[in-house]
């Protein structure tokens, strides 16, 4: 087995930080990259060897799609060297657009009334929740509750639970009016109230809430009403 050499007994000029100071980011290697990021290594492997010995075992696009879980079984990988390398990860994949599948962007009424558009023929109220995660797109979509929209039908505690299972970073509301009048009751604008103030509670984001006919919208958002 290789002895390891300490990361202090390295020549400064080819250690990963001075090297990165010197000739600037562009000249360093993947494993120097992540060195940095670990910032240690563990006794027995210094932290050049940590990071190579990851990226030969995780190869590609294989590095990126690591999880929390698989990070920390590794030798050398403390918790918060785990968020770290996560962090980088998805930084580096929202400002480069990489996504591992593909999932639909949620970014005006629009795209929410294209995701519920059967509810135009219901002749009930519905409500439809759209789950996004933090790049504002769809994760999941579920049929919550029937009747017309009110505190003791539509409750924050249903909607905000089903958003922790998904791991939701944000939310979305649509429900149908099928008389056609599509604009806010006042239990509508209540409710809508009171499931923003137990969204702004819990970190998760209620992004719109948009009611529905057969061919006309009405956005809480664009109306300023949340």
């Amino acid at each position: 087995m290789k002895k390891s050499t300490p990361i202090r007994d390295i020549p400064k000029i080819l250690r990963p930080r001075e090297k990165l100071r010197n000739k600037g980011v562009g000249n360093l290697k993947d494993a120097e990259l992540l060195a940095i990021i670990l910032g240690t290594g563990y006794q027995g492997k210094n932290v050049l060897q940590l990071a190579q010995s990851i990226l030969n075992k995780h190869r590609g696009r294989k590095f990126l799609s690591l999880i929390y879980d698989d990070l920390i079984k590794i030798k050398g990988i403390s918790q918060a060297k785990a968020c770290s390398i996560l962090a980088a990860n998805e930084l580096a994949k929202r400002k480069l657009g990489v996504r591992e599948e593909i999932l639909p962007r949620i970014k005006s009424a629009n795209d929410i009334v294209a995701q519920a558009i059967y509810l135009r023929d219901k002749l009930r109220e519905h409500l439809m929740v759209i789950f996004l995660n933090a790049r504002g797109e769809m994760i999941y979509k579920k049929p919550m509750f029937v009747g017309s929209l009110n505190a003791n039908i539509a409750h924050p505690r249903e909607i905000f639970a089903e958003a922790l299972k998904q791991n939701a970073a944000a939310v979305a509301l649509i429900h149908n009016h099928p008389s056609g009048d599509v604009q806010p009751s006042q239990e509508d604008i209540e409710t809508t109230k009171r499931i923003a103030a137990a969204g702004e509670l819990m970190g998760i984001e209620l992004v719109d809430h948009v009611i529905m006919a057969k061919t006309k919208f009405f956005s809480f958002r664009e109306k300023k009403l949340i």
